[in-house]
Formats: C-alpha cells, structure tokens, sequence
C-alpha cells in the first residue's frame, strides 16, 4: 500500500500520494515550493514511520510532482484542499504534520482547518509562514499585483523560480504573523542559521505568535535552507520520535 497511488478531487484533477496504514497519530509530510514527496525528508519520514508500524502519508499537490494540474494554478488554499481530502479520506484520527518551508505555513493553515483533537503535533522545518509578504521585495509586489509572473535565480536548479500572481495573492490573503495564531498542539521548529532563504528570527517569530505554551525552537548554527544532510534528518526523526512518544533506534 505504499506505492503512488492517485485521489481524484471534484474538478477531476488527480493528486499523487503514498499511504501507510499503521497506528496513530498518522503522521503527514508537507513539501516546500516546487518541491515533491520524493524528497529525502519526506522519505525518511516515511520510512521512519512504516519501520515502526506508524501511518503515514506523502503526497504531490496539484501541479507538482507526479500530481496533474499546471503549477502556474498552484496556490496555499488549493493546495490546503489537496492535502485535507486526503486526510479525510485516509487519517481521520489525530496528526503529526511536519512542513518544510512553504509546507510548515501550509502545516499551519491545514492544522487552524482541523478540529483540535486531531492536532496532535506541528514539526516546521524551516518554516516559512507569510514569505509573500516578507520574502517579496516592494518592485516585486507590485509587478505580481498587477499580474506579472516574478521569476528568481534558483539556487537548487537550472530553471528559474515562478511566483505566479495567483499564488502570491492567495498568500497574502492566508498571513498569520501579524496575529495570534490559536493553534494549541505541542509545536517543534527546527532551523538552520545559515539559511539563505528564511531567516531563522522567522521561526522564533513564529514561536511568538503560537498559543501554544509547548513550543520549543532548535536553531542550527551551521545549517542551510534545506536541512536535509545525513545529521539533519536524524535530528529531525529523533523530533518526531520524541513528539510521538516512540522509543528510537538505529539513529544517532
């Protein structure tokens, strides 16, 4: 049961997912930007979670990855549907979700949809709630609200990187930094120091702003954006192994 497998949504667009069954809570990882469930943080997740008997579910959002759509259509509230259908269609208990920069504002924006009982825990990796607002320099902003696409230098590829001005829009409609955000579950937020892309003060912004009083940030001193070296994602498993109450082993 853990191939890809495909879910049909209302307007007929088909997201790609792997699914676990197991225990719970059901853990779920969100990818960044432009970024797929084939990814070394989601796998190891995933595998973590299988190992131990664990549900678990990866998916692609619409217009990423193995999912149908055009990306240019992608934005956080698509995406948000994308991600809750499958929730309800297979994790109708409680949850672990774990975001990764644009994933830890969607990890926020899915768990504010969900009833309190099934938010059983928030891992951000990097996290980068509202980066419409502060990652988008004045010039840029004003050419997306005027319906230009902004394409940036991509450090993690030979393309450029879009930011179309659907996506945009919707992002600065779904902010949650400038308010509290009554979210309540425990909350660990990991993040590198050396980040070029979201500044770690985000995270202990965001700590900031969470109700919750179960809030712990663990900052990296020589850790980039993307957290994924061999160190990295042990840490980031012993997290969830600790937010799970699951006895590690076999990570250092």
């Amino acid at each position: 049961m853990s191939q890809v497998q495909f879910h049909a949504m209302p307007d007929g667009r088909r997201i790609a997912y792997r699914f676990a069954p197991g225990t719970g809570p059901a853990i779920l990882f969100l990818p960044g930007y432009m970024s797929d469930m084939a990814g070394g943080k989601a796998t190891a997740v995933f595998d973590w979670a299988r190992e131990r008997g664990r549900a678990a579910l990866l998916l692609d959002y619409s217009g990423c990855g193995e999912s149908a759509g055009d990306f240019a259509d992608g934005t956080l509230s698509r995406w948000r549907e994308d991600v809750l259908a499958l929730v309800e269609r297979h994790c109708p208990g409680p949850l672990v979700l774990i975001g990764s920069s644009m994933g830890g504002w969607l990890m926020l924006l899915c768990a504010l949809a969900l009833p309190p009982e099934r938010r059983a825990g928030l891992i951000g990796i990097a996290p980068a709630p509202d980066f419409t607002a502060w990652g988008t320099d004045p010039g840029d902003q004003a050419r997306l609200a005027a319906g230009e696409t902004v394409f940036k230098d991509n450090p993690y590829g030979p393309e450029p990187t879009p930011t179309h001005p659907g996506f945009w829009a919707d992002g600065q409609a779904n902010r949650l930094l400038d308010a509290e955000i009554p979210l309540d579950c425990p909350v660990r937020l990991i993040h590198g120091q050396q980040d070029p892309d979201v500044p770690w003060e985000i995270s202990l912004r965001l700590a900031g702003q969470l109700r919750s009083a179960d809030v712990q940030v663990t900052l990296i001193k020589d850790g980039d954006h993307r957290l994924s070296r061999d160190g990295d994602i042990a840490l980031l498993l012993r997290t969830l192994a600790d937010l799970t109450g699951t006895a590690m082993s076999g990570v250092s």
